[in-house]
């Protein structure tokens, strides 16, 4: 025990690491002072008056503050984060096992697949990260013409217009490309494949300090609620390391080797199956799915009918709710979470093919053929243990919902609207965890590879 941080000295004493967590930190300060820019054409006074208002604290604009560090609330240029080069990746993902030509492309040849892959991600990036810039700007300026009477940025293609309108269009799609690039060279130059998760990880730190400020801001309910969310947080982050550390150990015998003339005996071991193996991508991926309804409705809330209008507009209030009243919102997130961990569980593990892999080194499962029989035999204990994992995920989807009714029984209600802003929201929490966790496993494989044997992380 008395060397378990000692690994820590060595951090400063690597050249080579040093430089790393440089320039890591460079870029990440560089994209903190970018996100401050604002985009051209922001009415500052309305937008003001509109984050004032309490319609402008939906889930929505929540959510997308979440992943972009708050710049969605100032209207940065940087407002959308690299979630739509994360929503490109999950479709390229998905349309993998769909399509047959794509699934022999990845298996033949995994280097060269991987390699087309992230290629048409930055292709496919472009267009989503134009779509969602025109879906948060009209959001925006339906929410505000609700809440205020005004459009906080005008926008439309018309013949007055449409300069200005392309010129927000193409400003908000390069910022978005830019803080997908400083990710990139965090990845290569810095921490080793951790560029994208630090930029969302620096953007939700980021907020702590704010989210804080507000939870004591109430004189009355201020103690209570740092001791509380003191708790939750503690509580919240040993279940996700629990969860994200869960393995089932499926027993494994490989084939003994000989030794001359001589054959050894076959090895025991074990194939660890991950509880969670889908990671945060559900989260992300039900919220993106449930931003579609607000983000159609928003071009008819403006409708000459008012019959249409109407319609669209409580569309737009029911899965932009503020709050944590709305139990329609919460229920189908909750369902979604749990459907897209098993979907983007089944579509991982098919791809790791264990059944044909284990096969080509002559191991097998005790009790189990090999090849196919094998396949199916670990999908069925994957899709088992996923259950908890799906569960899991669903419950940390909704706990800003479930923190309000917990307040509300001690007759909290002012406290109770303040769930969503627990430092960082359950969701946030799961992210800076699996982060912090991944970064310290890279640094410590750095260590090793340098020669230190010291552990930064606890056995």
């Amino acid at each position: 025990m008395k060397n378990t941080f000692s690994g820590w000295r060595y951090l400063w004493k690597s050249e080579d690491i040093r430089r790393k967590l440089i320039i890591t930190f460079v870029i990440l300060a560089i994209y903190r002072i970018a996100a401050n820019v604002p985009a051209p054409g922001v009415n500052f006074e309305i937008l003001a008056a509109f984050r004032g208002s309490a319609t402008g604290q939906g889930n929505f604009l929540g959510f997308l503050d979440l992943l972009s560090g708050g710049t969605v609330s100032n209207f940065s240029l940087l407002s959308m984060g690299v979630y739509p080069y994360i929503t490109a990746q999950i479709i390229l993902q998905l349309l993998v096992p769909i399509i047959p030509a794509l699934q022999r492309k990845m298996q033949e040849d995994p280097r060269e697949g991987r390699r087309w892959q992230e290629k048409w991600t930055y292709y496919l990036a472009v267009p989503m990260a134009a779509l969602s810039a025109i879906g948060q700007i009209n959001i925006f300026n339906s929410l505000s013409i609700q809440a205020i009477g005004q459009a906080i940025l005008p926008f439309s293609f018309s013949a007055q217009s449409w300069l200005q309108s392309l010129t927000v269009l193409i400003a908000m799609t390069a910022g978005t490309m830019f803080a997908i690039w400083l990710g990139e060279l965090i990845s290569e130059y810095g921490i080793r494949g951790q560029g994208l998760s630090l930029v969302i990880f620096a953007g939700i730190v980021s907020q702590m300090p704010s989210n804080l400020a507000s939870l004591l801001a109430d004189q009355e309910t201020r103690w209570f609620m740092l001791i509380f969310t003191i708790v939750i947080i503690v509580l919240t982050v040993f279940a996700i390391v629990f969860v994200q550390q869960g393995r089932r150990n499926v027993p494994v015998m490989y084939p003994g080797r000989r030794m001359g003339s001589r054959m050894s005996m076959p090895v025991k071991g074990t194939l660890p199956l991950m509880v969670n193996l889908s990671g945060m991508i559900p989260l992300i991926f039900a919220s993106a799915i449930l931003q579609f309804p607000t983000i159609l409705s928003s071009y008819f809330t403006q409708s000459e009918n008012a019959g249409v209008a109407e319609f669209f507009i409580g569309i737009q209030n029911f899965f932009g709710a503020t709050g944590t009243s709305n139990w329609g919102y919460w229920t189908i997130y909750f369902f979604m979470v749990v459907v897209f961990t098993f979907f983007y569980t089944s579509v991982l593990f098919d791809q790791q093919n264990y059944g044909d892999n284990l096969k080509k080194v002559g191991a097998t499962v005790p009790g189990v053929h090999t090849g196919a029989p094998t396949q199916k035999y670990l999908s069925t204990v994957q899709r088992r243990i996923t259950l908890v994992g799906a569960v899991f995920l669903g419950i940390v989807a909704i706990m800003p919902f479930l923190l309000g009714l917990l307040l509300k029984l001690f007759n909290l209600s002012a406290a109770s609207s303040q769930t969503g802003i627990f430092l960082v929201s359950s969701s946030g929490l799961l992210i800076v965890v699996g982060v912090v966790r991944d970064t310290f496993q890279n640094i410590d494989a750095e260590l090793k590879l340098h020669g230190y044997q010291d552990s930064l992380l606890v056995r």
